[in-house]
């Protein structure tokens, strides 16, 4: 059986959902780029005689050996993007997937444990503003009901989204039994900073901070742009303002993570005060209690503007993820298999979503310039075929003895 390389699956994905304007992604949950990349791994699965299976939450998986077996070892990561994100932010990982079986195969391992390729859905939460989402509703993270509350910019609502996408979204919900059977989950991914250094290609993850998405709305009142007067002006964008400022501010003293990089404006007009800013914070620190005293203080300083402004704030919380320490046998093992550096990280993947359930490791490929989130973001090939090869050594490890 022949199947592509590593450089010919990288090459087949890499023009799908690729903006020609910015280089960037737009491998949004179920929009049509996603639906591409959903066709290529079930093409991927079915070419290396995988038993191809969509499981309740409209997550893809591709099995080597019997499902319910138990004591399955899987590997995988998401193939969506963020907005105009880089091309190796999840990708690498199912793609490396493959690669690394084709690499055990060509081996010759043995299997005594089943082996899974996993992509897991709307991971970085583009559309429908949660991310993780299919691994949040597996774990029961994220339940039916919140996850049937969800709607994108459009107004479009979750569930609608799946049905019109060809999916059933009444199954949705917590997939105990498939965890079940999971002994291991393991995830390659790209290093999202800057920590590996020269002849380090590969790192082991060793905790993942708290993180959250937090939405601030700024009621204040539209009027005329020209003719109001200053100090008669209920102007919600000057609070907004200064709240980005403060959340930069606050987050430097505290060693910590505070971004507004999503706003949108009501009425929207170019001579128009605005009646409502909507500003979204991404905040992380590296426990817990730093990351809730620096919201509240972010929230503090937006209320004292406003009340200033005579701009009335509302602060909603609408996702959360607490501190992630990795199983720390299976870390400790693989650190010690690969001869590699132990790394935090301050962003979320799925493999923090289900380390609550179930015993999971990461992987980080080299990032040279530290990149994520952007066209830029990149790893040389050397690494990432390095990374093929450190991720086939574990699985042989964990699902050949």
């Amino acid at each position: 059986m022949t199947v592509p390389s590593f450089e010919e699956m990288w090459a087949e994905l890499l023009p799908v959902g690729r903006s020609a304007a910015s280089g960037g992604y737009r491998r949004f949950a179920w929009n049509s780029a996603d639906a591409e990349c959903r066709a290529w791994f079930e093409q991927q699965a079915r070419g290396r005689g995988l038993a191809y299976e969509l499981d309740r939450n409209g997550n893809q998986w591709a099995w080597l050996g019997d499902p319910t077996a138990g004591g399955a070892v899987v590997t995988g990561s998401h193939l969506d993007s963020v907005p105009d994100g880089g091309a190796f932010d999840g990708p690498l990982g199912v793609v490396s997937s493959f690669a690394a079986l084709d690499e055990l195969r060509s081996r010759g391992a043995e299997f005594t444990r089943p082996l899974a390729i996993v992509n897991f859905g709307d991971e970085e939460g583009a559309r429908f503003g949660v991310a993780c989402i299919g691994s949040r509703l597996t774990a029961g993270v994220l339940s039916p009901e919140q996850a049937y509350g969800l709607r994108d910019a459009d107004g479009v609502r979750l569930p609608d989204a799946m049905e019109k996408a060809g999916y059933d979204p009444t199954a949705i919900g917590a997939d105990e039994d498939r965890l079940a059977r999971i002994g291991a989950f393991v995830e390659l991914h790209v290093e999202q900073g800057r920590c590996l250094a020269e002849g380090q290609p590969v790192g082991v993850a060793g905790a993942i901070w708290p993180h959250g998405r937090w939405r601030f709305d700024f009621h204040g009142e539209a009027n005329h742009a020209g003719t109001t007067r200053i100090e008669d002006r209920r102007d919600p964008m000057l609070t907004y303002a200064n709240t980005v400022l403060a959340a930069r501010k606050k987050a430097k003293q505290a060693g910590a993570r505070a971004t507004f990089g999503k706003v949108a404006v009501e009425p929207n007009g170019t001579n128009a005060i605005a009646s409502l800013v909507r500003g979204w914070l991404d905040s992380r620190a590296a426990d817990e209690r730093t990351l809730t005293e620096l919201v509240e203080a972010i929230e503090r300083a937006a209320a004292e503007r406003g009340e200033r402004d005579g701009v009335r704030v509302e602060l909603t919380r609408e996702s959360y993820t607490p501190v992630v320490d990795f199983d720390g046998p299976l870390r400790d093992r693989l650190a010690k298999l690969l001869d590699a550096p132990v790394l935090p990280t301050g962003a979320g993947h799925d493999a923090g979503i289900l380390a609550s359930a179930i015993p999971t490791a990461m992987l980080f490929v080299r990032n040279p310039t530290g990149v994520s989130h952007s066209p830029a973001e990149h790893a040389e090939q050397a690494d990432c075929l390095a990374g093929v090869a450190a991720l086939a050594d574990v699985l042989e490890d964990l699902a050949c003895q």
